[in-house]
């Protein structure tokens, strides 16, 4: 009797699904980079995204989310792209990380805030409001995936998510055959320059990690933080092959070409310094920033790779849009 009757709940709950398309909510317990374990009901429907907005079109979520960070407005071409096709994806702003408008998130009533630990005040203070906050700062690729394939429990897009993580892995493989082969002696040293040229991207993270699966050595990568500053008499001392600067520093490679202090490094007498894209290492992307900079630093082993052509695939695939596109898009604007 009792089997009897939860066959007939079960085979309503299947029919109702089946027929209705609609997938009813249920409990999914994960654990964030604090530490905290969080519970929500799936999939979500209001989501505050502060801080992983480009998984917005990646995953197709527009009408699950609530509000995004004023910097993805401002600031992320695919996003803004997006929103120039369709006003209807334009969401409301909360401010950024480090500076949340915190009225603007408890009147969006979200499900869940998606943000990072930088501010952890801020954190604290929202969940003294009752609200659930799930912290993200990856310091890995495979931390990434994980952040990742936690959006897709999130928001009911695990098979999406496997799909984009296939296409990240396409790209660092061909990445990792091209430059395996590669000596260690022979291998280039880089510094990765931060939002001033004496702040170095150190040996915690994953830009240090994108730097090793290049082929390349990290020359502060023996400093046990995430970024350091140190004085210009260190890089000096390094004396870097390559170096890369992060697409949203305010100072270009010219700067430092032009600027006597660093004329005896040999990446400036090479001319071998470089600004990366505007695209964070937070997003799938940064299988792209990888093989930007593995092009740049080793062009020998990828004479018969088109970056754009590449670029274009992924985007295509990942994001539903074209590289060329969003690329045209932000020159007019």
């Amino acid at each position: 009797m009792v089997c009897r009757a939860l066959c007939k709940i079960l085979s309503l709950y299947i029919s109702v699904v089946f027929l209705t398309g609609v997938v009813l909510a249920a409990p999914y317990t994960f654990i964030d980079k604090r530490g905290k374990r969080i519970t929500v009901n799936v999939p979500i429907k209001r989501a505050v995204i502060v801080i992983s907005y480009e998984l917005i079109p990646a995953l197709d979520i527009w009408d699950q989310v609530a509000g995004v960070s004023s910097w993805a407005q401002e600031h992320c071409d695919i996003y803004k792209t997006f929103i120039s096709l369709n006003s209807e994806f334009k969401k409301p702003t909360v401010g950024v990380g480090t500076n949340l408008n915190i009225e603007a998130i408890i009147k969006l009533k979200p499900d869940l805030i998606i943000t990072w630990t930088y501010a952890p005040q801020v954190i604290k203070y929202l969940e003294s409001k009752g609200l659930k906050v799930f912290a993200i700062y990856p310091d890995s690729l495979k931390e990434f995936y994980e952040v990742l394939k936690i959006h897709g429990k999130l928001f009911d897009k695990e098979k999406r998510v496997e799909e984009i993580i296939k296409e990240m892995d396409e790209i660092f493989n061909l990445i990792k055959k091209r430059v395996g082969k590669i000596p260690f002696k022979k291998r280039k040293k880089i510094i990765y320059l931060l939002g001033k040229p004496t702040t170095v991207s150190a040996g915690i993270g994953i830009t240090d990690e994108v730097i090793d699966l290049i082929g390349a050595i990290n020359l502060a990568g023996f400093i046990k933080q995430r970024y350091a500053d140190v004085a210009l008499e260190r890089i000096l001392l390094w004396n870097p092959d390559v170096i890369f600067i992060w697409g949203y520093a305010g100072y270009t490679p010219e700067w430092i070409l032009n600027n006597s202090q660093w004329r005896y490094i040999k990446a400036v007498k090479n001319r071998q310094v470089y600004k990366l894209p505007h695209w964070s290492t937070w997003s799938p992307r940064v299988a792209l920033v990888a093989l930007y900079m593995a092009i740049k630093t080793y062009p020998e082993y990828f004479k018969d790779i088109d970056f754009e052509k590449i670029a274009d695939e992924f985007y295509r695939k990942v994001f539903g849009i074209s590289y060329y596109y969003v690329k045209k898009h932000e020159k007019e604007h």
